[in-house]
């Protein structure tokens, strides 16, 4: 490969490198490739250091089809309406209205079942379009 590379100089220091288009598409997709690595173990480390955790295609699949975001996840979190309530210290009836859309929680009481269910408001925020 080196020897189809032609370098351009100034002031006697290597400025530009000139090489054949081919070398230049594999060396892109190695550049690529090595960003893809990166990012995998980025992810792996994350998972084994408890700062991400893997959903399972049934949430995602229940809150893509509309279901309540704060029902899905605290299913999934495997507690009862009274035991998420009493996290986020609120009322059973209030988070069950704010489950069935009867009521929209404040942004206080949103983070507060947020915060409960180990997630981020934006997992909560249901899109109204």
């Amino acid at each position: 490969m080196k020897e189809n590379i032609q370098l351009i100089e100034r002031d006697g220091k290597p400025e530009w490198a000139v090489l054949p288009y081919e070398e230049y598409l594999k060396l892109l997709e190695q550049a690529e490739m090595l960003e893809d690595i990166r990012d995998y173990d980025a992810a792996k480390a994350e998972l084994e250091n408890g700062e991400d955790e893997l959903i399972p295609s049934e949430v995602v699949e229940a809150l893509l089809d509309g279901e309540n975001p704060i029902k899905v996840w605290r299913e999934y979190r495997e507690l009862t309406q009274q035991q998420l309530a009493d996290a986020a210290g609120i009322s059973k009836p209030y988070l069950s209205q704010i489950e069935t859309g009867k009521r929209k929680g404040t942004v206080d009481i949103l983070s507060a079942i947020a915060k409960a269910l180990n997630v981020s408001l934006d997992d909560l925020y249901e899109d109204q379009n």
